[in-house]
């Protein structure tokens, strides 16, 4: 322990160093549980900054002399602290250019074979159309699902029509509206609501410019994991899981994309991609974090593509500020069936246990699901008009 008879403002910087380092060890240690409780699971998203107040700490407490003092419980705790570091930054690292890509660079000239695919989340209440419409226009991708949109914001975005007249909409007043748009052909594209009678996802497949391939396309926005969406991440978990276990079962070019409301390197997050069999093209690159735009110091990638390895990446982007707390995000992908084998190697194997606890987390979905609705029945509300 610091020295009692030390000067007060000391001890109080003692005390609030201590807390500092309690606190970073309770974040790093609470994803490890397997609980889906939100107040858990919201550890998941901010590692990085976990990361940086947990170094802070540490240098605090070497300037306070913790290594030195007697009992051995301060070095300890730096030790702890050191231990902390090193696993949070085992988690991002593979989302840095530091390592190798999962999904290799495109090597393709021919433009018959690309895709380019953007995701944006507007922010329902967010009135800044003009400036979304404008960032959509210059980049001009081949297909883009725009998630947060009710009918003010299909008026907004309906000039893309003009552009990409292939779509499937569903533009509702809960803040899980979906508006799709495509150059490209769509084929037996449909809105599914998987577990949540509120919640649209996409399903269809779209034609590439060659006139043969076919790559079939998943787009969903689950609810995330905090008091007023949701008290768990279950039906989240589930929702994604899902669509993996869907993949699982197809041999066929896939892209799946969305605003997940779940980081890359959670648990979940390793688990889809393990089940469905496809990569991240974020590993290897960088974090491109998409959430939250007004706050530099809180962000973390919320925004994914996931595609299967059939394709390379020949650009990755995040977009510019359009007035949503996400950034949207871009990626041009080429189809490329020949490297198809080789980047099989980088996809993460799911064993026995991966897929038995999928099915326990999808059969936790629907069991969560009907509760809900029971529980509304049982306590129905009035319905909050939506204002603009």
């Amino acid at each position: 322990m610091p020295d009692l008879d030390a000067p007060l403002w000391v001890l109080l910087i003692h005390g609030f160093t201590l807390f500092l380092a309690v606190a970073s060890l309770v974040a790093t240690l609470l994803p490890l549980l397997r609980e889906t409780a939100w107040w858990i699971r919201i550890f998941d998203f901010p590692r990085l900054q976990i990361v940086t107040v947990t170094l802070i700490t540490m240098g605090g407490g070497f300037m306070l002399g913790w290594h030195e003092l007697p009992g051995y419980w301060g070095l300890s705790l730096l030790a702890a602290l050191v231990v902390a570091v090193g696993y949070q930054s085992f988690r991002i690292v593979p989302y840095t250019p530091v390592a190798s890509k999962q999904v290799g660079d495109s090597t393709l000239t021919d433009g018959s074979r690309h895709l380019s695919l953007a995701v944006m989340n507007v922010l329902q209440y967010n009135k800044q159309g003009g400036r979304a419409l404008a960032v959509l226009q210059e980049t001009d991708p081949d297909i883009i699902m725009a998630v947060e949109t009710d009918q003010w914001w299909y008026e907004q975005l309906k000039p893309l029509e003009k552009t990409h007249p292939y779509t499937c909409h569903e533009p509702l007043d809960n803040t899980y509206g979906l508006l799709f748009f495509s150059r490209l052909p769509l084929d037996k594209c449909e809105i599914k609501y998987l577990l949540d009678d509120d919640v649209p996802s996409l399903h269809g497949r779209v034609q590439l410019a060659d006139g043969q391939t076919w790559v079939r396309l998943y787009g969903l926005h689950p609810k995330p994991p905090a008091p007023a969406e949701s008290k768990t991440s279950t039906k989240r978990d589930a929702e994604l899981l899902l669509v993996g276990k869907e993949i699982d079962r197809k041999e066929e070019p896939t892209i799946v994309f969305g605003d997940m409301n779940d980081v890359a390197w959670s648990h979940t997050s390793e688990l889809f991609r393990r089940i469905s069999g496809l990569l991240d093209p974020r590993v290897g690159r960088g974090l491109l974090p998409t959430f939250h735009a007004d706050h530099i110091a809180l962000r973390w990638p919320l925004d994914h593509v996931f595609v299967s390895p059939d394709f390379k990446v020949d650009e990755m982007a995040r977009l510019p500020y359009v007035g949503s707390d996400h950034f949207p995000i871009y990626i041009k992908l080429s189809y490329e069936p020949h490297d198809k084998e080789e980047q099989e190697d980088n996809c993460e194997q799911a064993d026995h246990e991966d897929h038995e606890e999928a099915n326990e987390k999808i059969h936790e979905g629907f069991e969560e699901e009907v509760e809900e609705e029971q529980e509304e029945a049982a306590n129905p509300q009035p319905k909050k008009e939506l204002t603009t």
